[in-house]
């Protein structure tokens, strides 16, 4: 058995943990905040003209004076995302059904197997496939100047967050209750009909934290999406048009900017905004949670 001295000793430890995975992101985001308040500040921009305006030329010095409109880039990732969203929804769901409910031997032996593979992949690689093999052949299916586009980087980010979508729906539908299913089947229900009307409902909570999770990495993805979209800082004109997102114009021009300059606090802000999303998307799966709970309850 432990002394007391070890037992004081490691609940310290852990305690000091704890704090330090609290105290982590709060002092991200206060770094961030800084860093990219200096756009308001120092350069005199407006919330305004960062959130609403289309115009991006800030300078790369410290005179200040350019433009700075990042409703672009905001809007582009949120195209992005959410085609990305509705490519990889119905698939997820698909196959998390079909390796619980359908086939779950198969499913656990060899398709939950292959999904998590996905998950190791590096995300050079996925902008590398798509770059190569993705973007020549919508190029050449749809007759394209280019195959760069909205609709590459949305297939892109689905294959990406797949996986992540494809887990926690599989373990929310095996969560549910096999005497729930027993019951339906009792009464004279199908296979379709206990999937539809008694597994999913009952799934519902964990589902859509599944999506939100896996919205949440589609929206700090950055790599991937930069190879295959274009780079273009406009607003499409359709799925095969191009345009750039948060993320692509921070990795492409962070290196290059000079420090503390108009243009770098500028992507500061920026990278202050996918902050601030990304601790929405936490709250709003903490909401679905206690939500789930409270009607279990």
């Amino acid at each position: 058995m432990y002394s007391r001295g070890k037992e004081k000793t490691w609940k310290f430890f852990v305690m000091l943990c704890g704090l330090l995975m609290i105290a982590l992101p709060i002092a991200i985001g206060v770094f961030l905040a800084i860093k990219g308040n200096a756009l308001f500040y120092h350069y005199h921009h407006t919330l305004w003209e960062f959130l609403f305006t289309t115009t991006w030329k800030l300078k790369d010095d410290l005179t200040g004076g350019g433009q700075g409109g990042a409703a672009i880039f905001i809007v582009g990732s949120l195209i992005v995302c959410g085609l990305a969203l509705l490519i990889a929804v119905p698939f997820s769901l698909a196959v998390a059904i079909f390796m619980t409910e359908i086939a779950p031997k198969t499913g656990n032996r060899i398709l939950r197997p292959a999904v998590e593979i996905f998950v190791g992949i590096p995300s050079v690689v996925y902008g590398w496939i798509g770059m190569t093999v993705l973007v020549p052949a919508l190029q050449s299916l749809f007759h394209l100047k280019t195959g760069r586009s909205v609709l590459a980087g949305g297939i892109v980010l689905a294959i990406m967050i797949f996986p992540s979508i494809t887990t926690v729906a599989a373990d929310a539908i095996r969560a549910v209750p096999v005497s729930a299913r027993m019951a339906a089947y009792g009464l004279g229900a199908t296979r379709w009909q206990v999937i539809h009307q008694i597994v999913m409902p009952a799934a519902k909570t964990s589902v859509l934290t599944g999506v939100i999770l896996g919205l949440a990495r589609a929206f700090g993805e950055a790599l991937a999406v930069a190879m295959v979209i274009g780079k273009t800082p406009a607003f499409p004109k359709g799925i095969f048009g191009q345009t750039a997102t948060m993320t692509t114009v921070i990795a492409s021009r962070m290196a290059e900017l000079m420090e503390g300059s108009e243009a770098k606090a500028g992507l500061w802000t920026i990278a202050f905004v996918l902050y601030l999303i990304s601790l929405l998307f936490m709250f709003l799966i903490h909401l679905i949670a206690a939500k789930g709970a409270k009607k279990e309850s």
